[in-house]
């Protein structure tokens, strides 16, 4: 991109081109301003265009009557393009925000007309706004460098290959309990559906033999998959020297987590991302509370579930198994004391409270070197 849209220190004269994007599969809705009460002037690109793209800049800022050199601020939602758009514009002087669509303000009243100009228009109508200093107008996304993206795809691949695994084998058990027949998935597999029999003493049917097959042998491909890339981590976790599998051997040194939970617990949230409160941990968790209060009602709504999924589903699985591995930690005994003798809702409610409280903790002993408190470490 030329030298005519980098970045300079915003004056009063040079002003500034404020430009939101509407990305799409095959083209870019553009939407352009330099102020409230501006009717926005909007182009179309090719997805991609960056040709195009730096054309548009140039043309937006001739037909607002900006200096070359006058700072542009751009923002989007974040969605399938990712960060790489980010990185560009930044590196070529543009300031740019990616945002949380979920926390775009929508009218409730009656139903809502959506298309690209009505969203670009909107978009540039709350970028105004948040760069005026209304902060809270929206989310806006911490953008991970490169390295930290990268290091994301082992435990998400390893995820997906055991959600397939487990789906093939819940398939051929569906398919076997369908004719009243109970195998589990071993490696004999094959050999002792051939040696089954129905109600009636006939075999399994040739087409249904042919299907249980090929699942297995999906399966098979996909358990293998799924060996290589612990075998990987395992390999990663015994000779790397990285900050991030520093921190996940830290917590590895605590009872109660295993690789799973201390690698996706540093990889997917803790070793890039500046927390500063204990509020932005349990609130990019989706482990905050949802208070409902009007006049003379007031109600707990439960937790926003806005957050990390994987991190929140983590956080709880871990929380139970941090009452049975860590039964005289301060946190163990505060849910026994809390929770403990109450039903099995109760519980279950408390566990959530003791999963926000537990994240906590291990966001201090990773950022301050706080142990937990009465937490113990296994054995050397």
């Amino acid at each position: 991109m030329s030298e005519m849209i980098k970045k300079t220190e915003a004056s009063p004269a040079g002003g500034t081109l404020y430009l939101a994007f509407e990305l799409g599969n095959t083209e870019w809705k553009l939407g352009f301003t330099i102020g409230l009460g501006q009717s926005p002037r909007q182009r179309k690109i090719g997805a991609g265009d960056l040709i195009g793209l730096e054309q548009e800049i140039r043309r937006a800022k001739e037909r607002f009557k900006l200096a070359p050199s006058a700072r542009v601020l751009s923002c989007y939602e974040a969605g399938r393009d990712g960060f790489w758009l980010h990185r560009y514009l930044t590196s070529q002087g543009v300031e740019n925000l990616v945002v949380d669509s979920a926390s775009i303000e929508v009218n409730r009243r009656a139903k809502r007309a959506k298309t690209d100009s009505l969203d670009v228009k909107k978009l540039l109508t709350m970028l105004l706004r948040y760069d005026g200093g209304e902060q809270k107008v929206w989310s806006v996304v911490h953008v991970p460098s490169v390295e930290a993206e990268d290091s994301r795809h082992l435990h998400r691949q390893l995820r997906a290959c055991k959600a397939d695994r487990t789906r093939h084998s819940n398939r051929m058990k569906g398919l076997l309990v369908g004719q009243g027949v109970r195998l589990p998935i071993e490696a004999d597999f094959l050999e002792r559906i051939e040696q089954v029999r129905l109600w009636d003493e006939r075999p399994l049917l040739p087409g249904l033999r042919a299907r249980l097959h090929r699942e297995f042998g999906s399966y098979q491909f996909v358990a293998e998959q799924v060996r290589e890339l612990e075998a990987e981590r395992r390999e990663v976790l015994r000779s790397s020297t990285e900050p991030s599998v520093e921190q996940v051997r830290q917590l590895l040194q605590l009872r109660g987590l295993g690789e799973n939970s201390a690698w996706l617990f540093v990889m997917e949230f803790f070793s890039w991302r500046e927390f500063r409160t204990r509020r932005q941990v349990g609130g990019l968790a989706g482990l905050t509370p949802t208070p409902y209060q009007s006049s003379e009602q007031s109600r707990e709504q439960g937790i926003n579930k806005a957050g990390n999924r994987a991190i929140r589903s983590m956080a709880i699985e871990i929380a139970w198994g941090w009452l049975r591995h860590q039964p005289e930690s301060e946190l163990s005994r505060w849910f026994q004391q809390r929770f403990g003798q109450g039903s099995k809702r109760l519980r279950k409610i408390g566990i959530v409270a003791l999963a926000r409280k537990l994240l906590i903790a291990l966001w201090r002993y990773l950022a301050y070197g706080e142990m937990p408190a009465g937490a113990q470490l296994k054995p050397a």
